[in-house]
C-alpha cells in the first residue's frame, strides 16, 4: 500500500466500508442499465429499443440536474448516512418492480424515480469522502474510487450480460436490486456521517444557489468546470458517433466496437491510477489542463483512423476524460469548507451532467451534418474552447485556497 498512495485510504476503515458500499452500489448501476437495455428490445420488439434506451438517458440526466442540487443542501444538513442509506433501499424498491412493468411507459416512470435516488446518492457520496478521510488524504481515495468506478464500467456489461444468459433477463435486476441492499446494509455499519457546521440556517433555495455561486467564483473550480465542458464535448462524441465510424464506415463487428469502447474505459483506469500515485506533485489544474488538451486531441483523427489507431486514440481520450473530471473532485474538497461541501458537490454533479445534456445534442447534429468529419469537427470545438478559457479564465499564479485561510498550490 505505501507503493500506491490511493491504497493507503483503505486502512481508514470507515472509509473502506464506504468504499465497500460504493463499488456495489456501482455494480448495481451498470446491471440497470444492460438489464434496461435487453428489457426494451423485449417491449419493443427491437424496433424501438434505441428510442426507449434515449428517452431514459434524457430521463437519468434531466434528474441529476434538477434533483442534485437539492441533495447537496440536504447533504449540509443532516446525517448523511441516512440519506444514503434510504437511496439505496429505495432503488431496492424501485429496480425491484422493473421485472413487472409490461408497457413503456412504466420502464419511463420507474427509470426516472431510481435515478432519481441516485441523483442524492452520489453527489451525499462524494461529499462525504473528504469528511471520512479528512481534505488531505480526499485526493487518493477519489483516485482509487475512479479506479475501481472505470474497471466497473469495463466489466460490468460482460458481466450483466453473463448474468442475463444464466437468470434471464428480468431475473436480472433482482440481482441489481440486491447489490443495492447490500450497499445500504454496508452503510448502516457506519458511525454518523454529518458535516461538523452542518447547521446552515439558510432557506433551501438560498443553499442551493450558494453551492452553485461557489464553482462559478473560485478561480481554480471555475476553470476546471469549464475544462469538465471541453471534455463533455469529445466526450459525447465517442459515446454517440464511435457505433457509427466503426459499424458503419469500417463495417466491423459489435464486438470490436465493444473493444473500442473497452480502450476508452482502459485509458480513463490508467489515469486514475496515475493520479493516485502523482498525488500532490502536480497541481489539480495542470491535470485538468493536460487532460482537456489529450482528450480534444486525441478525437481529431477518428474520421480516418484505421482500428488500430483508434484503439489507441480512444486510450488517450480516456485519459484525458480522467484527467479533467478525477481532479476536478479533488478541488472541490481541497477548497470548499466541510460544511458546503455537500451543497458545492450537489451543484458540480448537476453542472456536470447539464453539460452532457448540451453536447449529447451537438454530437448528434455533427454525426447527421457532418458524418465524415464529425470527429474532426467536434474535436476543434473542443479546442477552441479550451484556448478561449485558458486564455480568459485560466488561475495565474498562486490562488487563495479559501478552506485554509493562506495562499494554495494552484497555478499552471
Amino acid at each position: 500500500m505505501n507503493s500506491l498512495p490511493m491504497f493507503s485510504s483503505l486502512r481508514n476503515p470507515r472509509f473502506a466500508r464506504l468504499y465497500a458500499a460504493q463499488t456495489v452500489s456501482q455494480i448495481g448501476d451498470a446491471l440497470t442499465w444492460i438489464g434496461l437495455a435487453l428489457l426494451a428490445y423485449q417491449l419493443t420488439g427491437g424496433k424501438d429499443a434505441a428510442v426507449v434506451l434515449g428517452v431514459a438517458l434524457t430521463l437519468r440526466v434531466l434528474a441529476f440536474v434538477v434533483f442534485s442540487p437539492l441533495a447537496g443542501v440536504l447533504a449540509d444538513r443532516v446525517n448523511r448516512k441516512w440519506v444514503l442509506v434510504t437511496c439505496d433501499f429505495g432503488r431496492v424498491a424501485v429496480i425491484g418492480l422493473l421485472p413487472l412493468v409490461n408497457a413503456v411507459w412504466q420502464v419511463y416512470v420507474l427509470m426516472f424515480l431510481v435515478n432519481a435516488l441516485t441523483a442524492f446518492f452520489t453527489p451525499t457520496n462524494q461529499a462525504t469522502v473528504p469528511l471520512v478521510v479528512g481534505q488531505d488524504e480526499a485526493g487518493p481515495a477519489f483516485a482509487l474510487s475512479s479506479a475501481t468506478t472505470e474497471l466497473i464500467n469495463i466489466i460490468g456489461p460482460g458481466l450483466a450480460g453473463v448474468a442475463a444468459a444464466l437468470l434471464g433477463t428480468r431475473n436480472l435486476f433482482f440481482v441489481d436490486a440486491a447489490s443495492f441492499l447490500l450497499s445500504g446494509l454496508l452503510i448502516l455499519t457506519l458511525p454518523a456521517l454529518r458535516a461538523a457546521q452542518g447547521e446552515d440556517q439558510r432557506s433551501t433555495w438560498a443553499g442551493i444557489r450558494d453551492g452553485t455561486a461557489r464553482l462559478w467564483r473560485d478561480p481554480p473550480i471555475r476553470f476546471a468546470l469549464l475544462l469538465e465542458l471541453v471534455a463533455a464535448i469529445a466526450g459525447a462524441l465517442i459515446l454517440v458517433n464511435t457505433v457509427t465510424r466503426i459499424q458503419g464506415d469500417l463495417q466491423l463487428s459489435e464486438a470490436t466496437y465493444g473493444w473500442v469502447m473497452a480502450a476508452y474505459g482502459l485509458g480513463a483506469t490508467l489515469a486514475s491510477l496515475v493520479v493516485g500515485f502523482v498525488g500532490k506533485r502536480w497541481p489539480r489544474t495542470r491535470f485538468i489542463l493536460l487532460g482537456g488538451l489529450i482528450t480534444s486531441v486525441a478525437i481529431l483523427p477518428g474520421n480516418i483512423a484505421p482500428l488500430p489507431v483508434i484503439l489507441i486514440l480512444w486510450l488517450l481520450a480516456g485519459v484525458g476524460q480522467n484527467w479533467v473530471n478525477l481532479p476536478a473532485q479533488t478541488l472541490l474538497a481541497e477548497r470548499t469548507e466541510e460544511g458546503a461541501q455537500g451543497r458545492v458537490y450537489g451543484a458540480h454533479f448537476a453542472w456536470s451532467h447539464l453539460w452532457y445534456a448540451l453536447t449529447y445534442p451537438i454530437a448528434g447534429w455533427l454525426g447527421t451534418r457532418v458524418p465524415q468529419a464529425d470527429f474532426l469537427a467536434g474535436g476543434g470545438l473542443a479546442l477552441a474552447l479550451l484556448v478561449g478559457v485558458v486564455v480568459a479564465l485560466r488561475p495565474r499564479g498562486k490562488t487563495e485556497n479559501p478552506t485554509a485561510g493562506g495562499p494554495g498550490a494552484e497555478s499552471i
